[in-house]
């Protein structure tokens, strides 16, 4: 097999689903919530819905994925928070204000996940409580400025 086919398969086996999706709520990211005080809802998928409160009146949802993204020796864990959605194509200003912003974030970067513009942080699947912490911190209020700057002022994530 040439390298080009063999980089389309590796390729394509990163973007299918993980089974770990479908074993339901990791229960170690369940302790270090708990362990933080941390509220949370379980969504249909396993994952990890939170509501962080911030300055201001203001709030942000962050979701802590269950399943575990493997690369090689590296695993995974995603935390995702949304700030911004349109349907149909994103306008080029607003695309390109995500791509400037993740040049210059320190944890993660924007993406494009259905209608919504959704910061994801990639951290070690094996990170402990504090490190987890430090990502939904830093997630929460990376996305509200973000929700902030491309939105009318509204608190919708």
């Amino acid at each position: 097999m040439s390298a080009l086919p063999r980089l389309a398969a590796a390729l394509l086996a990163l973007a299918l689903p993980l089974s770990a999706a479908a074993a339901g709520p990791d229960r170690a990211v369940a302790r270090m919530l708990d362990q933080l005080g941390h509220a949370y809802e379980v969504d249909e998928d396993g994952d990890f819905r939170l509501v962080l409160g911030l300055e201001d009146e203001r709030s942000q949802v962050v979701i802590v994925r269950s399943p575990v993204e493997t690369f090689g020796s590296l695993r995974v864990r995603e935390v995702w928070s949304p700030a911004w959605s349109a349907a149909g194509a994103f306008p080029v200003a607003v695309a390109n204000r995500l791509l400037e912003a993740s040049a210059g974030q320190k944890l993660g970067g924007w993406v494009r996940q259905g209608d919504y513009a959704v910061l994801v942080i990639q951290l070690p699947a094996d990170a402990g409580a504090q490190a987890l912490d430090d990502v939904i911190a830093y997630a929460a209020a990376a996305a509200d400025l973000m929700e902030l700057e491309l939105g009318d002022g509204s608190d919708d994530y």
